[in-house]
């Protein structure tokens, strides 16, 4: 109990440090001629996300009603068809009824001239090392008077991103104790390395997750990996990519009645990610990967987890999640699958 403490807790500090916010002074200029002074804190899902002095909490703008847009702030520029840039923002001069077009001007002076509607990620960048981590924390808790039986979840990921790659990490922890039953027990980190490769909207991933899980008796599950995959679509509405590759994964099971040894297994790898966004309001997230394997062959495990997110206010948003694992061929007197739900609350930090 105390390793899994410690656990937490670095993964805990480790994912809500806090950011510290710059001064507000990039320009900002809407469609109906809206002018505000803001800080621009980042660009996600169709959301130019930006701060004021007078307001508390971060504001959503439509990224789309944008007319202007200038900031000293180095940025981080991902566009539709996976080109990537990095520098400052100004918008040039356009006569009416042109599209507005951005410039980035990197650290040499050099500007490139982008359609708005092309871009589809602002990430803000900085030379402090805590002021490039973006994520969010959750929790929830569900009791029930008549089998007297409590459920608790807690979650928090975080993302560092760089222009050429990023790193991401997701650490989940649900527990559920009832009456007459004994208390089950999940906790999963996944931990993952993106790097884009020269041909637009490809790239190469790492990844790693480890696995606890009551219900299936694995006291540790150890998978690491990785491959090459690509973005199929990626906008503001929707992302959706896919990843293969390999993996290697060592599970250690509880002690049972059946004596069960330390499993080794090599797999292929096919991983699959969809978003879809809905302005300021709504996000669905679902993953999911099987791993056919290749040392024991037949045997094939499935993972998927699935998040809804619906805005309230300011940072904090509402959440509904399910989470699953199965394996068709587990040992003698051992379960195969895992499932749950949680819901709960969600704040976010860094580009939100």
């Amino acid at each position: 109990m105390n390793h899994r403490t410690m656990l937490l807790g670095i993964i805990l500090v480790l994912l809500v440090v806090p950011l510290f916010a710059r001064d507000k002074t990039d320009s900002l200029v809407m469609k109906n001629g809206d002018r505000m002074t803001c800080e621009v804190k980042g660009l996600d899902a169709g959301v130019l996300y930006v701060s004021f002095d007078y307001i508390d909490g971060t504001t959503s703008v439509d990224w789309s009603k944008v007319a202007r847009l200038e900031s000293s702030q180095l940025f981080v520029v991902k566009t539709e068809d996976g080109s990537v840039y990095s520098g400052t923002l100004r918008t040039p001069e356009t006569s009416g009824g042109r599209p507005v077009r951005i410039q980035v001007v990197d650290t040499t002076m050099k500007e490139t001239e982008i359609n708005r509607s092309q871009i589809i990620t602002l990430i803000a960048t900085s030379d402090k090392f805590w002021q490039r981590f973006n994520g969010d924390v959750n929790f929830g808790i569900t009791y029930s008077k008549g089998n007297q039986s409590t459920q608790y979840s807690l979650g928090s990921q975080t993302a560092y991103v760089r222009e050429r790659w990023n790193a991401q990490a997701a650490f989940d922890s649900n527990l559920t104790s009832s009456t007459g039953a004994n208390t089950s027990t999940r906790n999963s980190l996944d931990i993952s390395a993106v790097r884009l490769l020269r041909w637009n909207n490809w790239f190469d991933s790492g990844v790693g997750s480890f696995l606890q899980s009551s219900e299936q008796g694995i006291s540790l599950q150890s998978t690491v990996g990785g491959g090459v995959g690509k973005y199929l679509t990626h906008s503001n509405r929707a992302s959706i990519s896919v990843l293969g590759g390999a993996t290697w994964q060592n599970t250690r099971y509880q002690k049972s009645v059946v004596p069960v040894e330390t499993q080794n297994l090599a797999a292929l790898l096919i991983y699959g990610n969809v978003q879809f966004f809905r302005f300021s309001k709504t996000t669905l997230n679902v993953t999911a990967g099987l791993l056919p394997a290749v040392s024991e062959p037949g045997r094939v495990r499935f993972n998927t987890n699935a998040s809804y997110y619906v805005k309230l206010f300011s940072n904090l948003k509402w959440n509904v999640s399910f989470y699953g694992n199965w394996d068709n061929e587990p040992p003698a007197g051992f379960s195969g699958s895992d499932y749950g739900s949680t819901s709960g609350l969600s704040w976010t930090y860094g580009l939100k």
